[in-house]
C-alpha cells in the first residue's frame, strides 16, 4: 500500500496581554501555559525520534515568553502568588482568590486534596461576597503554592526532586518553598524556546510562524472580503483596507524567527487558518513556501463536498494532498486540515481511555489515507497545542505517548513535517481560493456582529490618527514606533474572538478594557487624549439580557461536559440579566442557555450557576418547545444529578421518554429532543426553560415568556 504521511501541526498561541505603555501584563495565561504545555509538548518527542512534527509559534507569544524567561515580566497575579503571605493587602488577598480558581477543576485543581479543600472553603454561598478575610495566613500561603503547582508540566514531577517534594508535601508550605518554586517556574519558562531549537536542529520538528500579533490577514487586507465568504454579512461602518499592515506583520514575524531560531521560516499558519488570494500573495512575496487552512476552505474553492464514508475514507482524495496555488509573487503550497480528525483530538478523545483513543486516532488516519486511490496521501491534522490538554487526565501526556508510540511502530503511516511532506508527494493544483477561516470557512467570528464591527471602526479611527499625526513636529520616533506596535496589537484576532455572541469568558471585561487601552495608548503616545468613544465598553454589559438567534445547524454531544467552544457554534444564545442593586440575594440558577438544531433534532444546553448546583438539594428543570404542537422534557435535579426524565407531547406524557429525549448533567446540562418533534409552522418555533423548587418557578427564561426562533432548514424531519 502507498504510504500515508501524517502532517501534524501543533499551534501555540496566546493573546498579547502586555500593555506596552504601562509595561505590565494584565493576565497570566502565557506564563501558566508555559508551565503546563509549551516545553512538555516538544520534550515528549525525545523518546520518539521517528515521529516528526510541525510546531507553530506565534511571534507575539515568543516575545512574551522571552519577557518571562528573563524575569522582566510585571504581572499582578505572578507578584501576588510569590509575595509573603503575611504582607498581602486585603485587596491582594481578594485578587489571589480571583486568579487562583480560574483553573480546570477536574484535572488540575482536584489533583491536590488541599487545593480542593480550600476551593470548597471559598464557596461564596458559604462565605459571602468577600472571601479573603476567612482565610488564615497559612491557608493563603498554601493557595499561593498550589495555584502554581497545579499548572506545572507533568514530566517535571518525574525528574525534578524539588517539585516532587513540594507535590508530596501537599500543604503547610513555607516562604522558602515559595522561593524555590518561583525559581523553578523561571527555569521551566527559560527551557521552552531552547527545547524547540534543539528539536529543530536534530530535524525532528519544523517551526512555522504566524503574522506577528495574530491578525486575520484577509480582513487586514480588506474587511469587504468578508462578504465573499458570507454574502450579506453586516460590515463595519468604515472599510479597513491596509494590506501594507499585513505585509509588515509578516515581515516582523520573519525577522523575529531569524533572531530566535537562526533561520527563516518556510511555513505560515495564517491566524485562525484565515486565507485569501491577496493575503497569500503577500506571504509568497515575503518568502513563505507553504501555508495551511481548513478543509472547508478547500471544499468551497474546488466546488466539491467532502463526505466521509462508513469505512472512514473520504469521497474525494483531494483533501489528502497539498495544493499548489499560483500567485503573482510565485507559487505557494497549501495544506488543508482534516477538520474531523483534528477536532477529535481537541474535543473528544479527552473522555476516552488514552490507549483506546490513540488506537482510534491512528486507525482514522489510516482510513483517511486510503481515500487517494493508491497514491501517497498527506493527512493534515492541525489544532491548538495547549488549551485541550487541561481536559485530559494528566494533561494529555498518556494519550500523546500512546499515540506517538503506535505511530513510530506503524509501517503504513509516517509522521513528517510540512516541508518533508511537500517533498514526498504529488501536489494538486488549486485554480482559485475562496477566502475563509478554519471556522465555517468564513470570518463571522471576527466581523459582522455589532460588537465586532464597532471594534473595527475604533481600529480604523486610531489607525487614521496614527497616520495623520506620526509625522508632526515634536512627535518622537520612539513614541511613533511604540504607537505602531500598539496598532498592530489591536489588529490581532483575539479581541474580536471575544466580541460578538460566539464566545465569552470570565475575563470578558479585562479583554474589552485591554483592547480599548491599546487603542487609547496610540493617542496618548502621540500627545493627544483618547476619544470618548474608547471610554464605552464594547462587550455587552452583563446586566443586560443577551439574546442571539441560531445562525446554523449544530450537533451537540450529550455528555454534560464543556468539550470545546465550537460544539455549540451556530447555536442561539440567551444570557439572562444579572441581578444588580444594593440587595444581594442568591444568584439565579441559570447563567446562560444555548439552543440549536439539525435536521433531525433540537438541542438545548443549560449553563447552571455553580453555586446553585452545589447548594441546591432538589429542583426541577423543564424545557418546552412550541410549534404547531407543544413538546416538553423535564427532569429532577437532586444533589447535582439528573433523575426521572420525562417527555410530554401536547400535555400527554410519553412513557418511552428515553427514546425521545437524551439528557446529561455535569458541568453543564445538555438535552436532545429527537424526532418526532413538534412541527414548526413556517419554520418558526418558541422555546422556554424554567427551573422549579417546591412547585414554584424560581427562574423563567426568557423573563417575558418565550424565545422565538426561525430555522434555516427547509425540510425538517421532525
Amino acid at each position: 500500500m502507498a504510504t500515508t504521511y501524517l502532517m501534524l501541526l501543533w499551534h501555540q498561541h496566546q493573546p498579547f496581554y502586555k500593555d506596552l505603555v504601562e509595561n505590565r501584563y494584565t493576565m497570566p495565561w502565557v506564563r501558566l501555559h508555559a508551565l503546563k504545555d509549551y516545553h512538555g509538548m516538544v520534550a515528549e518527542l525525545r523518546a520518539f525520534p521517528a515521529v516528526h512534527v510541525t510546531f507553530n509559534l506565534v511571534p507575539s507569544l515568543i516575545a512574551q515568553l522571552e519577557d518571562y524567561a528573563n524575569d522582566r515580566a510585571q504581572e499582578e497575579s505572578f507578584e501576588i502568588a510569590f509575595k509573603p503571605a503575611g504582607d498581602l493587602s486585603p485587596n491582594e488577598r481578594e485578587r489571589l482568590l480571583y486568579f487562583t480558581f480560574q483553573v480546570n477543576f477536574d484535572n488540575l485543581l482536584n489533583r491536590y486534596p488541599r487545593f480542593r479543600e480550600l476551593h470548597e472553603k471559598a464557596n461564596p454561598a458559604v462565605l459571602g461576597s468577600r472571601l479573603a478575610p476567612a482565610f488564615t495566613e497559612s491557608e493563603l500561603r498554601d493557595l499561593q503554592v498550589l495555584s502554581q503547582l497545579a499548572w506545572f508540566e507533568q514530566t517535571w514531577f518525574e525528574f525534578d526532586a524539588e517539585i516532587r517534594h513540594l507535590t508530596m508535601k501537599g500543604r503547610g508550605f513555607s516562604e522558602d518553598d515559595k522561593l524555590r518554586l518561583r525559581s523553578k517556574e523561571l527555569k521551566l519558562v527559560q527551557a521552552v524556546l531552547e527545547e524547540h531549537r534543539q528539536a529543530a536542529q536534530r530535524g525532528q520538528i519544523e517551526i512555522s510562524t504566524s503574522p506577528f500579533y495574530h491578525p486575520i490577514l484577509p480582513l487586514l487586507c480588506d474587511t469587504n472580503i468578508a462578504r465573499e465568504s458570507h454574502p450579506g454579512v453586516p460590515l463595519p461602518r468604515r472599510r479597513f483596507h491596509h494590506p501594507e499592515d499585513a505585509r509588515d506583520q509578516l515581515r516582523a514575524a520573519v525577522r523575529q524567527h531569524e533572531r530566535v531560531f537562526g533561520t527563516k521560516p518556510s511555513g505560515l499558519w495564517p491566524s485562525e487558518g484565515s486565507v485569501s488570494e491577496e493575503a497569500l500573495t503577500i506571504a509568497a512575496t515575503e518568502g513563505f513556501v507553504w501555508a495551511a487552512s481548513d478543509e472547508g476552505v478547500l471544499s468551497r474553492s474546488l466546488g466539491i463536498g467532502f463526505t466521509r464514508r462508513g469505512d472512514g475514507t473520504m469521497s474525494s482524495g483531494e483533501l489528502y494532498r497539498p495544493q499548489r496555488l499560483e500567485t503573482s509573487a510565485g507559487p505557494i503550497t497549501l495544506f488543508f486540515r482534516d477538520h474531523e480528525i483534528s477536532d477529535l483530538i481537541g474535543f473528544v478523545y479527552s473522555s476516552v481511555p488514552p490507549e483506546k483513543a490513540a488506537a482510534s486516532l491512528l486507525e482514522r488516519i489510516r482510513q483517511a489515507g486510503r481515500s487517494t486511490g493508491g497514491r501517497p496521501a498527506v493527512v493534515s491534522v492541525i489544532l491548538d497545542g495547549e488549551n485541550a490538554w487541561e481536559f485530559y487526565p494528566e494533561n494529555g501526556r498518556p494519550f500523546l505517548r500512546a499515540f506517538y508510540r503506535l505511530l513510530a511502530d506503524d509501517r503504513e503511516i509516517r509522521a513528517v513535517t510540512a516541508s518533508e511532506a511537500m517533498q514526498r508527494c504529488e501536489l494538486g493544483t488549486l485554480p482559485r481560493l475562496v477566502p475563509g477561516s478554519w471556522i465555517n470557512a468564513d470570518f463571522d467570528v471576527w466581523i459582522g456582529a455589532e460588537e465586532d464591527n464597532r471594534a473595527w471602526d475604533l481600529l480604523s479611527d486610531a489607525r487614521d490618527f496614527l497616520a495623520l499625526h506620526s509625522a508632526k513636529p515634536g512627535v518622537g520616533t520612539q513614541a511613533v514606533d511604540l504607537a505602531r506596535q500598539e496598532l498592530w496589537i489591536a489588529e490581532g484576532s483575539d479581541w474580536c474572538w471575544w466580541y460578538g455572541p460566539e464566545h465569552s469568558t470570565a475575563n470578558d471585561e479585562e479583554f474589552d478594557w485591554l483592547y480599548r487601552k491599546h487603542l487609547g495608548n496610540i493617542y496618548g503616545l502621540l500627545g493627544a487624549s483618547p476619544p470618548d468613544s474608547l471610554a464605552v465598553p464594547l462587550k455587552r454589559p452583563r446586566g443586560e439580557a443577551l439574546n442571539v438567534p441560531p445562525s446554523g445547524e449544530i450537533r451537540g454531544t450529550i455528555d454534560g461536559l464543556i468539550t470545546n467552544y465550537f460544539e455549540w457554534l451556530g447555536a442561539g444564545v440567551y444570557c439572562p440579566p444579572a441581578r444588580s442593586g444594593s440587595m444581594h440575594g442568591p444568584p439565579p440558577p441559570v447563567d446562560a442557555v444555548h439552543y440549536g438544531y439539525d435536521s433531525e433534532a433540537f438541542y438545548v444546553r443549560v449553563d447552571f450557576n455553580r453555586v446553585f448546583l452545589q447548594s441546591n438539594a432538589h429542583s426541577e428543570l423543564r424545557v418546552a418547545l412550541q410549534g404547531s404542537r407543544l413538546v416538553r422534557a423535564q427532569a429532577e435535579i437532586v444533589h447535582g444529578e439528573l433523575h426521572n426524565p420525562r417527555y410530554w407531547r401536547d400535555d400527554a406524557a410519553i412513557e418511552n421518554a428515553a427514546g425521545s429525549v437524551a439528557m446529561a448533567l455535569g458541568r453543564i446540562c445538555e438535552l436532545k429532543l429527537a424526532r418526532p418533534l413538534a412541527a414548526l409552522a413556517d419554520r418558526t418555533g418558541r422555546l422556554q426553560i424554567t427551573v422549579w423548587e417546591n412547585s414554584v418557578p424560581v427562574q423563567v427564561i426568557p423573563q417575558e415568556g418565550w424565545l422565538t426562533f426561525r430555522t434555516e432548514i427547509e425540510q425538517v424531519d421532525w
